[in-house]
């Protein structure tokens, strides 16, 4: 194996400054966008994104010393995204970094260049060395110390930009796929918008049915009008097929023998977003198996949030869906998933969900039990009005979205084979195993 630098030997380590969140942060945008840990999801260049949230202007010359430039690598030292690693792109020049997160600075690039030491802190070798150095249980970390003691392989700076461009080739088509992913994600959702928001889905001649005077009628219920023949119902009116969820066990023991992948809220970003999956195997009872999903199975997070983020997350599953996992596969009992009573109603309703996520409903249907929040499922699904449109419109729009939402699980099952690729390929690059010739 090659000789080994030590992070410490060619840079420095700086971490980031809090700032209490919910407190002091904003989400109108200024000139000070602020890095937490779950922004990093992004992938390996951190961009500016609508989910940011930015500090107000009266702690500037608090945390003015924290920022970060263009090129920079970052690496989660808090929490259970303990490891996870980014470099900064050009609109994040100058953000501030939460201290949850460290930096490198002063890098010696005649020894290592920023995007090697990106690739070698991702890399097996210090991955599980992360997973030994950390400290605590239920707040995991990794002092700043320990971070210094992390491994670099000692290569010529030729051979670093050699290595580079292979992986960065591999990881420039894994972003273009999410990229493409998240494009079409708001596609779907501007469609989605335009036909039950603002009530121009095509008429019988294909036109825009209330810009080109489709007849709308008064609702008392809602005090707004809506076009006729609609109804006013529940949610609970398109939902069947209630499956809980399940925890299992870690490993096979007695009648836990059931091998599965548990689905969790965290996972969500992974199924319908640009989070890299990462579910856990776990074992359950062979009789439950009527608790595996389906394609056509709609999962809602029902137990966690934050202040600033309600319960209520949600994913969808359909057939593409399931080729990303080799096991059966179930949701964790934080969870509860459903199937919609027609199958074409099922990106209807996913997209309608969201949006009263997106809108805040969800905040007022939750219910605190031992200090974690729990979403009130049934109230909301009994309770809450929604505009019911007509089968027909929901059965076109399905017809034109369905493809959308499988092009997006196609582009994930390519991601996670271009994943599975280029983790295979780097540690035996870093180590010497394989060369570029």
């Amino acid at each position: 194996m090659n000789n080994l630098y030590k992070i410490e030997d060619v840079c420095l380590v700086k971490g980031g400054k809090r700032i209490p969140e919910g407190e002091t942060l904003q989400e109108t945008p200024n000139e000070h966008p602020y890095i937490r840990i779950l922004d990093m999801y992004q992938g390996r260049i951190l961009e500016l994104n609508d989910s940011m949230m930015y500090a107000r202007d009266k702690y500037i010359s608090r945390i003015k010393k924290y920022t970060v430039n263009e090129g920079d690598v970052i690496l989660a030292i808090v929490g259970n995204t303990l490891g996870m690693v980014s470099t900064i792109g050009k609109s994040l020049n100058n953000a501030n970094l939460t201290e949850n997160c460290c930096k490198f600075v002063d890098i010696n690039t005649d020894k290592v260049l920023p995007l090697f030491l990106y690739y070698s802190l991702i890399s097996p070798l210090n991955q599980k060395k992360i997973e030994r150095f950390k400290v605590g249980s239920s707040q995991p970390k990794l002092p700043l110390y320990n971070v210094g003691q992390l491994l670099i392989p000692n290569v010529t700076v030729n051979q670093q930009q050699e290595i580079i461009k292979i992986l960065s080739t591999i990881d420039g088509k894994i972003e273009c796929n999410q990229k493409i992913c998240s494009q079409l994600e708001a596609m779907a959702k501007t469609l989605y918008d335009y036909w039950f928001v603002q009530f121009d889905f095509p008429d019988e001649n294909g036109r825009p049915y209330r810009t080109s005077g489709g007849e709308m009628v008064w609702n008392e219920q809602l005090k707004r009008e809506i076009p006729k023949g609609w109804d006013i119902g529940t949610l609970s009116e398109h939902i069947t097929g209630d499956k809980n969820g399940d925890w299992g066990k870690e490993h096979k023991q007695g009648n836990y023998t059931k091998k599965v992948t548990c689905i969790r809220g965290a996972d969500f970003p992974a199924i319908s977003s640009n989070k890299q999956l990462e579910a856990p195997t776990r074992y359950i009872l062979g009789k439950n198996a009527s608790k595996h999903l389906c394609p056509g199975d709609i999962i809602v997070e029902i137990s966690g949030g934050s202040p600033t983020q309600s319960t209520g997350r949600i994913c969808y599953i359909n057939e593409i869906t399931m080729q990303r996992f080799q096991n059966d596969i179930i949701t964790s009992n934080f969870c509860r998933a459903f199937t919609t009573c027609e199958h074409y109603e099922q990106y209807w309703f996913y997209l309608l969900w969201k949006s009263l996520y997106d809108a805040g409903v969800l905040f007022g249907y939750e219910g605190k039990t031992t200090g974690i929040k729990n979403l009130l499922f049934d109230m909301l699904c009994t309770q809450y009005k929604i505009i019911s449109p007509n089968k027909s419109v929901i059965e076109r729009f399905h017809s034109i979205v369905c493809p959308i939402f499988e092009k997006i699980q196609k582009c994930k099952v390519e991601n996670d084979e271009l994943i599975k690729l280029r983790d295979w390929l780097l540690p035996m690059l870093m180590n010497g195993q394989a060369r570029v010739e």
